[in-house]
């Protein structure tokens, strides 16, 4: 896909102007960064932090404006911080004259309405680390919920490394109704990825304000509804993604996901730290591959050890939610496209997850609205 030329998002902007000085955004200083790939358009504006609630015509106006251009799939508009020095009638170099005093008391933070705001409950699934399992514990947890009989959406947040596609066994592209995209509906729940608008083989190399604009598209400019509850895959680790879920959305709770081993479970204790740093409740731990049974033999082996997550749950102070096994059909069927939950339900990873669906659901007060009204 040819990329969106640089002068046709100029020309789009050209008309608006900044609010205070009457320029127009480039000579009033006002673009911090524009960036497109893929067809996503970011652009952030720069901003007084106590002027953000005057900007928001200007910023809804510029996101429009470059959503018209011809090959713009979706952009989004945010306004970032200003910088020290600069104003916003200020062009690159802060010439513009401003009232504001050395030592003035600083603004109070703007807030911003939250996302995802018509789900009655919003969960994160993490960890520490890569490669524990957790898209396959957050794919299998969705479509548990959803066997419940609740209303589930899943996003993925990893903007990087996109995995919903292949654990769900979905290559086509959402469509747009309304101006917004309209989840794929796969194995009972509402999904949407970036991968599924992006080819499977582009290699994602973006800087963090696209990356933190593509993940608000998928939280703002998607028709999630009134779900029961939305399910996140965040990437691994505590970073930007992790932190801009905390704060723009109101999550109910978090899972966090770790192997038995020591350096796993390090990095989930990090993970549990973080989010009850911003405030956001742990709901517990799942210890993934927590053992291997021979498919001919019968016997057990603790491959990673065994154990780990739930003594370090204990150590925490929070609820252990189960142990995952390791079988050879997890992977294959991950791979093929199929949750486990639903290919072989009576499979013990299965039974584990179904479980694991229960407590989370009862956690959250979570039933089926054909329950409520019987």
């Amino acid at each position: 896909m040819a990329e969106i030329p640089p002068d046709a998002l100029r020309a789009a902007l050209a008309p608006l102007t900044d609010p205070v000085s009457g320029k127009d955004l480039f000579a009033a200083g006002l673009i911090d960064s524009l960036e497109t790939r893929e067809g996503l358009v970011q652009l952030a504006l720069r901003v007084p932090r106590e002027r953000a609630r005057d900007y928001e015509p200007l910023r809804a106006a510029a996101e429009k404006a470059l959503a018209q251009v011809p090959g713009v799939k979706n952009a989004t508009v945010i306004l970032t911080a200003h910088r020290a020095g600069a104003s916003p009638a200020a062009g690159p170099q802060g010439g513009a004259h401003t009232h504001a005093h050395a030592h003035a008391a600083p603004p109070p933070p703007q807030t911003l309405p939250k996302l995802l705001g018509e789900a009655r409950a919003v969960i994160a699934v993490a960890s520490g680390k890569g490669g524990v399992g957790k898209s396959t514990v957050a794919v299998n947890l969705a479509v548990a919920l959803a066997q419940r009989g609740l209303s589930v959406g899943l996003l993925d947040a990893d903007i990087y490394g996109p995995s919903l596609p292949q654990m769900l066994g979905v290559r086509r592209r959402p469509h747009v109704h309304d101006d917004r995209l309209v989840p794929i509906e796969a194995w009972g729940v509402a999904a949407m990825s970036i991968g599924f608008i992006v080819d499977p083989d582009t290699a994602m190399i973006w800087r963090g304000p696209m990356v933190m604009g593509a993940l608000q598209q998928l939280m703002e400019q998607v028709a999630w509804g009134s779900r029961d509850v939305i399910v996140v895959d965040l990437p691994p680790g505590t970073g930007d993604a992790q932190l801009t879920l905390a704060q723009r959305v109101a999550l109910a709770g978090a899972v966090v996901v770790s192997t038995p081993q020591d350096v796993a479970l390090a990095d989930a204790r990090r993970g549990v730290a973080m989010f009850r740093k911003v405030g956001v409740e742990v709901l517990g731990l799942v210890e993934n591959m927590s053992y291997f049974v021979c498919p001919h033999c019968g016997e057990r082996t603790d491959i990673f050890g065994h154990g780990g997550a739930r003594a370090e749950a204990e150590r925490l102070k929070v609820r252990f939610l189960g142990e995952i096994p390791l079988l050879p059909q997890l992977r294959a069927l991950a791979d093929a496209g199929t949750p486990i939950v639903a290919a072989q339900p009576e499979s013990e990873a299965a039974k584990a997850f179904a479980r694991l669906a229960e407590t989370v659901a009862a956690s959250l007060k979570l039933e089926a609205r054909a329950a409520r009204q019987g």
